[in-house]
């Protein structure tokens, strides 16, 4: 099937230091959007809707031809799927055989893809290759640039995985999901993933098998932290300019791991009492592994799933976690209530390095300078889901 996006443009201006060109796109649960910034990020040029009224949770530009988009969409009467367009969204065409599980008709836990969650592009060393991770949690991977999908690795059918991934009713909102999938730079073999729940896996063998990593993760008290199932990694992220180090935003807290070390260290205890090292996403620097960014959220209780006390900040760290600093100037003081999703906070590669998140309220915020000033670029979009940059050309 083919759909025929209807732009509709316009812009936004402020001030901001210069950078480069940056396009940054936006998934929401009604649709998706595209901004084009000018050279300093100061004006922004959007395109938009694209499949609105669908559910968008992942859009993302490949980096390796620079035109190629791909969405995950759930899209009404014809269920989960994914789009491809290869004209800056003006064209989508439905991908021909979406990430769907292998059919087993006497099997009476045979599961159903509810939506594709995660999308990442291989290294330029496999220009066709992209992963797809799903809700429920499923693996799958494309050899033709997002045409097609297929199961990939041992991952969706190992009686361990299928146990540490529990059931569709585990209470994770919109369904359980696997997530931050990220390839080695430097060896395409050597894959990451995370489950929420069912924590962080890595292979060496190029999906042909996965062994859990969780050494020093903590779980919610009673549980046995020895058990992948009650694990629950929120997003993790390999650092683009040494990527033997990782970063994760977890359920409990935040932490970092240091290759070959397996173990985990918490450094979000170095995070403000008041405010806790609980929140979803999770973003660093893409020249300096150890600047880092995270958006708590209030996390006691009933997790109310908002900002702390109704005052969203953004809090970085320039040294790896063992000290933190709020970045809130131009944030509403009070009574702002809304939070951000895992996938909806990203960098560009400029120089300052930009940040961009957006909000379950529909808000799309920015900075040109590496949080110290903020400042928003969209209101009153639909709820957020993703947010991705992408350098376009000069």
């Amino acid at each position: 099937m083919t759909t025929r996006a209807t732009p509709r443009s316009g812009s936004t201006s402020g001030s901001s230091p210069a950078g480069g060109r940056t396009l940054v796109l936006v998934a929401t649960r009604k649709g998706a959007w595209l901004y084009r910034g000018d050279a300093a990020r100061a004006s922004w040029q959007v395109d938009g809707p694209h499949f609105l009224g669908h559910i968008v949770n992942h859009l993302v530009l490949d980096p390796r031809d620079g035109r190629t988009l791909l969405a995950a969409a759930k899209t009404g009467h014809l269920g989960p799927t994914v789009f491809r367009s290869t004209d800056f969204g003006r064209n989508w065409k439905e991908a021909a055989k979406p990430p769907a599980f292998a059919r087993v008709s006497d099997d009476p836990k045979a599961r159903a893809v509810d939506h594709t969650f995660w999308l990442t592009p291989a290294p330029a060393s496999q220009p066709d290759v992209w992963y797809a991770g799903t809700s429920p949690q499923g693996l799958f991977r494309s050899q033709d640039g997002g045409v097609s999908w297929e199961p990939f690795s041992m991952v969706n059918d190992d009686a361990n995985y299928r146990r540490w991934m529990g059931t569709v009713q585990d209470g994770t909102p919109d369904g359980p999901k696997l997530h931050s999938l990220m390839v080695d730079p430097r060896d395409p073999n050597h894959l990451y993933f995370a489950m929420s729940g069912g924590g962080v896996h890595e292979s060496i063998d190029g999906g042909r098998s996965f062994a859990p990593l969780l050494d020093g993760m903590q779980v919610v008290a009673g549980f046995d932290d020895t058990e992948p199932t009650f694990h629950d990694p929120h997003c993790v992220r390999l650092c683009p300019s040494n990527p033997d180090r990782l970063y994760q935003q977890n359920h409990c807290g935040i932490y970092r791991l240091d290759r070959p070390s397996k173990q985990w260290l918490r450094i979000g205890k170095n995070m403000p009492a008041e405010v806790g090292d609980i929140g979803f996403p999770m973003v660093v620097h893409p020249r300096d592994a150890d600047v880092a960014w995270v958006l708590p959220m209030d996390g006691t209780d009933v997790w109310p799933r908002t900002s702390p006390g109704g005052k969203p900040a953004v809090y970085g760290t320039r040294n790896g976690g063992e000290t933190w600093q709020r970045l809130d100037t131009g944030m509403p003081r009070e009574q702002a209530w809304w939070t951000v999703k895992r996938q909806a906070m990203t960098a560009d590669a400029a120089d300052p390095v930009g940040l961009y998140f957006g909000t379950t309220g529909g808000e799309l915020w920015a900075s040109a300078d590496e949080g110290r000033n903020w400042r928003p670029i969209a209101r009153n979009l639909p709820e957020i889901y993703a947010v991705e940059t992408a350098e376009l050309p000069g």
